[in-house]
């Protein structure tokens, strides 16, 4: 197999690469494909971090039947530690160079190391009986601004932390926890995390995916030790849950169980967090957006958040399920603030919108601080042309107007960055906030 290892290697073509996949498939090549699979499959680790290259006398050659039960052992944590570093130095030693250095050993770091994802090789084999490689994916948020009509109803909100995506996956039956990124990657630096989950498996009781945010006391140190390989001081880091699907259904792709029973469940598990001690659920609030009440809520967390100094806010549709792809029942929104402010001027826009409102020129006080702004954005084509068209009337009225913060001007007054129009307080000009 490692003939074919190299030939890949030789050829930077996509289409290269591709035609020698499809010619593999044709052929039925069992070994070269179950070798892909156990390289490339997200779901199976060898709990090793380091793997011998051959240097030494080339062996009799080890049999592929030999090596897929050497992994079989690794992948299941029947083999660790020295046992583990044993099995393999004994498996090199069987081995010839070529067939070890470029082949088996490429399998166990998880990295073929010729240019070939699951991606390609998924579409080389799709129309064969060769099993595609599964491909890890989870639920990503859209940016909620974009989807502002979506903003309505009843949702539950929660922070957003700043920290690294982690998708810790719990395997009752194998009896292992492994951690990844958001991409699929092995994180391998909390094991004070995962040690400890997996010294309370026994209280979890099935396969899960918890999926969170991992956290320390700064960003910038926890970038740091992510994928440290030597010295590793991630000790004060902490898994902040925010979901959880069974194992089987993250693998399928979508759960069977909506966002809110889901809450539920995680909040269950938060007694054997507690032993664990180093995770936390993060905590919910439901709050009717459709409601004066519940916008109120929104508005008092919003707040909240910005004093806490969160990364935004979660928003999230409690009926909506876990799909592994990117979805707008998962909103993320920066914290923002909302100012009432006067319109003292209309300015005529430019370019396309010459003709047409180009901005309300806004001042107001807020918080104690004398305001003083262009608001620009915010604004439909229909709205351009129809309040432009009262140009004459509108100042004196009241706006509310979203940014993400104060800032303050040369002259001591304050601006707002990135103001955006968000409502008229009424059509009576001089109304009282």
């Amino acid at each position: 197999m490692y003939s074919i290892i190299k030939e890949l290697e030789s050829d930077n073509s996509r289409l290269a690469k591709e035609a020698i996949i499809k010619r593999e498939a044709e052929a039925n090549n069992i070994e070269f494909f179950e070798g892909c699979h156990l390289a490339l499959s997200p779901y199976i680790t060898f709990g090793v971090k380091k793997v011998p290259t051959f240097s030494g006398t080339d062996g009799q050659g080890l049999p592929w039947e030999a090596f897929k039960e050497l992994c079989k052992l690794l992948a299941t944590r029947q083999l660790t530690g020295h046992d583990a570093k044993d099995a393999i130095e004994l498996a090199l030693s069987a081995s010839t160079n070529d067939q070890w250095n470029n082949w088996y050993r490429r399998i166990l770091i998880k990295d073929l190391r010729c240019g070939v994802s699951e991606t390609t090789i998924n579409k080389m084999v799709a129309d064969t009986k060769i099993p595609a490689i599964p491909v890890f994916e989870c639920m990503l948020a859209h940016d909620g601004a974009k989807h502002e009509k979506k903003i309505k109803g009843v949702k539950l909100l929660e922070p957003k932390l700043d920290g690294v995506r982690c998708l810790t996956i719990v395997d009752y039956e194998a009896k292992t926890v492994v951690q990844y990124t958001r991409n699929g990657k092995v994180l391998e630096n909390f094991s004070h995390i995962t040690d400890g989950l997996l010294e309370h498996i026994d209280l979890i009781g099935r396969s899960y995916v918890i999926d969170g945010e991992v956290v320390s006391s700064s960003f910038q140190d926890l970038m740091k030790q992510v994928h440290r390989k030597d010295d590793v001081k991630a000790t004060d880091a902490r898994l902040m849950a925010f979901d959880i699907i069974p194992l089987h259904e993250f693998q399928a792709g979508e759960s069977t169980m909506s966002q809110r029973p889901r809450s539920k469940l995680l909040q269950g598990f938060k007694p054997v967090f507690d032993k664990v001690g180093s995770i936390d659920v993060i905590e919910q609030i439901e709050v009717d957006l459709d409601s004066y009440v519940g916008e109120l809520q929104f508005k008092q967390y919003n707040k909240d958040a910005i004093a806490a100094g969160y990364e935004g806010i979660m928003i999230k549709d409690p009926k909506a399920y876990y799909e592994c792809k990117r979805s707008a029942s998962w909103l993320k929104m920066k914290p923002f603030i909302e100012v009432s402010l006067s319109i003292v001027e209309v300015e005529e826009g430019t370019g396309r919108n010459e003709g047409k409102l180009g901005a309300f020129v806004c001042e107001g006080v807020d918080d104690g601080k004398e305001i003083k702004v262009n608001v620009g954005s915010g604004f439909s084509d229909s709205d351009r042309d129809s309040f432009y068209a009262s140009k004459d009337a509108l100042p004196g009225q009241v706006v509310e107007v979203r940014a993400d913060a104060i800032t303050q001007n040369q002259d001591g007054t304050y601006s707002l960055r990135f103001p955006r129009f968000l409502r008229f307080r009424g059509f009576k000009a001089g109304e009282k906030i």
